[in-house]
């Protein structure tokens, strides 16, 4: 049987999990879906993510790849995945690709969402989903936070230190907030690829912003300085989830 590439779309709930990435001694989205298409497939297989997701935080639509010899159909993995795997994990979609597609350096951009409530009651049931502030936020000065980091930037001061990543430039093309009846805030941030913990840094920032604690002038400082200790506090893990990733 010649080789074959298998692209798959999953979705999971990351609390119990410590991030995607493989780890010694360690519960992570990859290891767990490795060790279960192995059973279908017969042999080791070394899935690659399209985004390193870190502890706690969840997936809509994360992309991987992996490769393999197994004559198993498409739908036939797919379904089997899904039956092995446990209830936070789930296959949406299976697919032969191209032996050249890789999940992480073929992708075009990726999307990002990260959700806050922001009144004095917490939401006990959605706690695991999202960000509880009971402060009111102003979301005006939030949205031009934003709009000051779309486009082409190095955005050293919003990248996490252990970051493997040498070239700080990327490009945002979208960086909004939006808010709804019931107080929930919405971030939604797309993207040619982030640094290590962006998204996180971006939104503790832009939360400074919106609580008063920060300035758009300062804002504005903090973006050009290229420096990590001058910017906010990093966003708790689980209001974030990768959304999207477009090839």
């Amino acid at each position: 049987m010649a080789q074959r590439n298998i692209k798959l779309v999953v979705a999971y709930e990351g609390t119990k999990y410590h991030g995607w990435q493989r780890q010694t001694g360690q519960t992570t989205i990859q290891a767990v879906l490795e060790r279960e298409a192995q059973r279908i497939v017969g042999h080791r297989v070394k899935i690659i993510g399209a985004g390193r997701t870190d502890a706690g935080v969840h997936a809509l639509g994360q992309v991987c790849n992996f490769l393999t010899d197994s004559s198993v159909p498409i739908e036939g993995l797919r379904k089997g995945l899904n039956a092995l795997l446990p209830d936070d994990i789930y296959v949406v979609e299976a697919s032969d690709v191209p032996l050249d597609f890789h999940a992480r350096y073929s992708a075009k951009t990726k999307t990002y969402v990260y959700r806050i409530l922001n009144r004095i009651e917490p939401d006990i049931f959605a706690r695991r989903y999202l960000w509880h502030i009971p402060l009111a936020l102003d979301v005006a000065v939030m949205s031009d936070c934003l709009a000051m980091v779309q486009g082409t930037h190095d955005f050293s001061c919003f990248r996490s230190s252990g970051s493997s990543n040498r070239n700080p430039v990327r490009t945002l093309f979208r960086a909004e907030v939006s808010q709804d009846a019931e107080h929930k805030l919405t971030f939604l941030f797309e993207a040619d690829g982030f640094l290590r913990h962006m998204v996180r840094n971006i939104v503790g920032t832009v939360v400074g912003a919106g609580l008063g604690k920060i300035d758009k002038e300062r804002f504005q400082h903090i973006l050009a300085s290229k420096d990590r200790t001058m910017a906010g506090k990093k966003a708790p893990p689980q209001g974030l989830f990768l959304v999207k990733v477009t090839y």
